[in-house]
């Protein structure tokens, strides 16, 4: 019963025949190939417009280059204070940005709200004092399983744009998020004003695929120079190129992330359920936060539960751990098995029920 992420499992079979597909024979190198030309094809009726896309093999990289591709050295990227930007990416966005710097806000379970953007930078003193605000990075889910609605994108981007900040979102969920809204890609990003985009593939089935996305062609200009300064022009990217075609081939994205999203709904609704358990935020993507004693956390640990003992710095102010209390991270995948989650909902409820 291993909930700890959605990339302690594999690929999905399809993908992996796509990618052993595409090692046969030759092919052009560094995206002069068939599968890269036809996956921006995809992209572009994905997202119903032209866009510039760049494939890389990580998420560190995709959100690292894009937060260089939105701000400069001498600029300031703001984000949530628990972001993975932040929190997760081992300095990678602030040495690819080459020494700028990132600011974390504040917000309820990983969002960030225009008043909260209007509140800090009330306090910027203005002058050479500080590096001056360039950009703004949110994530689709957030880090709490949380997502912004299209209206939420939206005030948030026109709040940032008044700033004058452009605007990056990771997307490592964004198919689970796509999923929870039912709206389409680009009423998701370019049309709510997104500027640059983090596609993940990797959490969703891929392999190793993810994919950068501009919806301004100037703002892509020295991209190309950015990824190959940080090793990530791919000699071989038909083989990425390769996943994220199978992944789109049939919608097969949504395939894969309506499974993990039900099996998490499956979970959160089961464990809701059981007196003396709440959940931290609300259950919205593929991740559930629920609010246990160390005790049932200690018994689910013994009996084969495999999760993250959470942070509770987002949490509600309604909502707070109890001293005796943790949050737990339970994340599904596209292969989770609903007898897994049933187990796990059978033994909290067990436990429970003799307190």
């Amino acid at each position: 019963m291993n909930f700890i992420s959605d990339n302690v499992v594999g690929a999905s079979p399809r993908i992996l025949a796509a990618m052993a597909a595409a090692n046969e024979g030759t092919a052009g190198s560094y995206g002069a190939d068939a599968w890269t030309a036809r996956v921006e094809a995809q992209l572009n009726a994905f997202f119903e417009r032209e866009v510039t896309v760049f494939m890389v093999a990580t998420g560190t990289a995709a959100n690292a280059l894009c937060a260089a591709a939105i701000c400069p050295p001498w600029g300031t990227l703001l984000t949530h204070r628990e972001s993975h930007v932040i929190d997760d990416e081992c300095g990678a966005p602030e040495f690819y940005m080459g020494g700028a710097k990132i600011v974390g806000l504040p917000g309820v379970g990983g969002k960030i709200t225009p008043e909260i953007i209007d509140a800090h930078i009330a306090n910027e003193p203005g002058g050479t004092r500080r590096p001056p605000l360039k950009g703004l990075s949110i994530a689709q889910g957030t880090e709490f399983g949380l997502i912004y609605s299209v209206p939420e994108i939206a005030a948030l981007t026109a709040k940032a744009k008044q700033h004058g900040l452009r605007v990056h979102m990771d997307g490592a969920r964004f198919s689970n998020a796509l999923v929870t809204l039912g709206c389409t890609p680009a009423e998701m990003t370019w049309k709510a004003g997104i500027d640059v985009l983090s596609l993940g593939g990797t959490k969703n089935g891929c392999l190793m695929a993810e994919a950068v996305i501009f919806f301004d062609p100037a703002l892509a200009e020295d991209f190309r120079f950015k990824r190959k300064r940080a090793g990530q022009t791919l000699s071989k990217q038909r083989l990425i190129s390769a996943q994220f075609e199978a992944f789109f081939e049939a919608d097969h994205w949504r395939e894969l992330a309506t499974h993990a999203n039900a099996m998490a709904i499956r979970l959160a609704n089961g464990l809701k359920a059981i007196p003396g358990i709440r959940l931290g935020w609300d259950q919205q993507i593929n991740q559930v936060f629920p609010i246990v004693s160390q005790a049932l956390w200690d018994h689910l640990a013994a009996n084969g539960v495999k999760c993250i003992d959470w942070t509770e710095l987002s949490l509600p102010p309604d909502n707070q751990a109890k001293p005796d209390e943790v949050v737990l991270r339970l994340v599904t995948s596209f292969v989770t098995k609903a007898e897994d989650v049933d187990a796990l909902i059978a033994l909290a409820k067990g436990f429970m029920s003799k307190k």
